[in-house]
């Protein structure tokens, strides 16, 4: 019997269609700030609650440096900034807050991940991508890292022209803005740029442990391939893939396509699944990761675990941080379907 399968989709996205899509995705159309529940452990949580809706208030307020006071009772040094950096590992639920903040945000907006941003400039050309976002009150930018140094020389010069133009940018990631690129190419020689891009953040710390896995159980261990089979035809909506043919297949799909490939299916099937053969196939992973899970979409796998996508050498590399997120959120995700 054939099952549906990713590879055999053509997902494609026009220019208009992308910035259209530069909203939440679906599992973060209902958050709000009192949504967000803080971890009673770790105060910075409650804190960078405070912090995003007194961002959310400057905003909508236009007003100069009194954004902190009335509600909040203080006015902070980083208070005339334009940008808002939220920096913490994963799991601590950044991008809630991150998507709190774009639905906080009156007027015109734009959300989207890093990836999604740098598509855009490539869609558009790097002009027409600062006129259209000039026009905009807020740039949200989720999963925030630079990768190459070519990323680095056009969100520096992105963020300054649209700061430049009264736009408000608001971030997420895993690493310090002054710390970007560190282990992924010479950031050395582009430490003025990153440092000026830096320098027009306010930094706010979010701690604690990955809230996807406290007190839970690990990812249920991998079936047997007639396992995998059965409960993929028995699962309406879903796909069945071979790993290695799918991960031959996203290297010929930008990333930025990565959530239209997986519209609208209930549940993504792998089979032979094992360590990424090197670290070009890895971050395609990863961006496949995490557009499965802002979309809550489960994973049911044959092969090896899910803990073991990435090699050892890859998770003491510079992109640790990403192949760490990228396994908490696809065992969270396999978890889904195992309890279903």
């Amino acid at each position: 019997m054939s099952f549906p399968r990713l590879v055999d989709r053509r997902p494609d996205l026009t220019p208009d269609e992308l910035v259209q899509a530069m909203t939440p995705p679906p599992m973060f159309d209902a958050v709000r700030f009192d949504t967000y529940l803080p971890n009673p452990d770790e105060p910075s949580q409650s804190e960078a609650v405070r912090e995003c809706a007194a961002f959310a208030e400057r905003i909508n307020s236009d007003g100069g440096g009194s954004w902190l006071r009335g509600v909040f009772g203080r006015k902070k040094p980083d208070s005339g900034k334009r940008g808002l950096y939220l920096d913490g590992g994963f799991g601590v639920g950044k991008t809630h807050l991150l998507a709190s903040l774009w639905h906080a945000t009156e007027g015109r907006k734009s959300f989207g991940t890093f990836v999604e941003v740098t598509s855009l400039v490539g869609a558009l050309g790097f002009a027409e991508t600062v006129r259209r976002l000039s026009e905009h009150k807020l740039l949200a930018i989720d999963e925030f890292e630079l990768d190459d140094p070519g990323d680095t020389m056009l969100v520096t010069q992105l963020i300054a022209k649209l700061t430049d133009a009264g736009v408000h940018v608001a971030a997420t990631s895993n690493t310090l803005p002054d710390k970007l690129g560190e282990g992924r190419f010479a950031a050395a020689d582009f430490l003025r740029e990153i440092h000026a891009m830096s320098a027009r953040f306010g930094v706010v710390r979010v701690d604690g442990p990955d809230y996807r896995h406290r007190g839970l159980p690990d990812a249920p261990p991998p079936m047997s391939d007639d396992e995998l089979h059965r409960l993929a035809e028995a699962t309406d909506g879903s796909t069945l893939d071979d790993f290695d043919e799918l991960c031959d297949f996203l290297a010929g799909v930008h990333a930025s396509k990565y959530g239209r490939l997986v519209d609208d299916v209930t549940a993504v099937h792998l089979s032979g699944v094992h360590a990424a053969p090197d670290q070009d196939v890895a971050l395609r992973l990863v961006a496949l990761a995490d557009r499965l899970y802002d979309r809550s979409i489960p994973v049911r796998v044959s092969g090896e675990s899910l803990s073991t996508l990435f090699t050892e050498e890859m998770l003491h590399g510079g992109y640790r941080k990403k192949y760490l997120r990228a396994i908490s959120r696809l065992t969270a995700l396999s978890r889904d379907l195992a309890t279903s």
